[in-house]
């Protein structure tokens, strides 16, 4: 270690600093105050930033999203009863910093998001992406799949992200699922959104979507289905295939999330969307993205809260993944 602050150990995984010591306001702002990269030896998991958000169509500011997200960490705890596991204790998680990207070049920054990937994914087992815009999964799907094949894809978010272009480019925050689908980088037999909703183009833009690979929990099947029903459907959907999941923060109603680009009234609870991610808890989940997190359109860390409370039940889920 490089430095000298007092921080919690498990099975010789190096955790969070302790809180009791160093008042949480205070110290490195890590994600969950966990170590750097480079302070550790051997790594499972690497927390990334990517703070780009030149791919966006309406309202920019998520390449703050890393640095926001990392800050509204500081109250995350070593042990997390609702799954009980010590996410930071059964596994080495480390903040890799973030990958620094050309923000007025969208395909210079996909190439530098991919070739910042395919480096840490040498080092660690998995990685969890905190952006920065959707634009980052595609990139990131092409570094995962070169170690895994095609991988089945969970994707919460208000919007399907399955369009072909905005003004001409085919690379935006709105098209990443739809490349990833043309490229082969998808299991097209176990891919599904949850949460969509709000008003589309056109009525094309479903059945264009499911013949990219994608099978849909509307947000207004919730209430019906419950977190457990949907639950039931992930768990149908992937099956034992390896799964990569992205949260778009707009999933969830802006109540919950205001700070983010595309806000959609009618969106999901904070608690149901941290209830089904923990259900990829046992499932072969490889890697993971929580995106679109906007500070400026924050208050009292709301968003940023949620997000890292997402990230935090996904770090969870890995540590007790098939895939460990």
């Amino acid at each position: 270690m490089s430095d000298d602050l007092p921080r919690s150990t498990e099975n010789g995984h190096v955790g969070p600093v302790v809180a009791s010591v160093v008042p949480r306001f205070a110290g490195p702002a890590t994600f969950a105050r966990l170590p750097r990269l480079d302070e550790v030896s051997d790594v499972d998991v690497a927390v990334v930033g990517v703070p780009f958000d030149a791919g966006v169509s309406y309202r920019p500011g998520a390449r703050f999203g890393p640095a926001h997200v990392r800050e509204s960490s500081r109250l995350l705890r070593p042990y997390n009863p609702a799954l009980d596991v010590s996410p930071f204790g059964r596994q080495q998680v480390a903040d890799a910093g973030d990958i620094a990207v050309n923000p007025f070049s969208i395909d210079e920054a996909v190439r530098a998001i991919e070739a910042g990937s395919d480096a840490l994914l040498d080092r660690a087992g998995r990685l969890l992406t905190i952006g920065g815009d959707h634009t980052i999964a595609l990139p990131l799907l092409r570094s995962l799949t070169r170690r895994h094949g095609p991988v089945a894809v969970v994707h919460f978010d208000a919007h399907l992200d399955t369009w072909d272009t905005y003004f001409g480019a085919a690379t935006t925050h709105g098209t990443p699922f739809r490349r990833a689908s043309e490229e082969g980088l998808l299991d097209l037999s176990g891919c599904l959104h949850v949460g969509i909703r709000g008003p589309l183009y056109d009525a094309a833009d479903l059945t264009d979507d499911a013949a990219l690979g994608f099978q849909t929990v509307h947000a207004r099947e919730m209430e019906d289905l419950g977190t457990h029903g949907v639950v039931e459907r992930i768990h149908e959907r992937v099956q034992d295939r390896p799964v990569y999941v992205s949260v778009d923060i707009d999933v969830l109603d802006p109540a919950f999330a205001p700070g983010t680009g595309t806000p959609e009234s009618g969106g999901l609870l904070s608690r149901e969307l941290l209830a089904i991610l923990r259900a990829f808890a046992g499932l072969n989940l490889v890697g993971a993205d929580i995106v679109e997190v906007a500070p400026a359109y924050d208050h009292a860390e709301i968003t940023g809260i949620a997000a890292s409370h997402a990230a935090y039940e996904l770090l969870s889920a890995m540590a007790l993944s098939d895939g460990k």
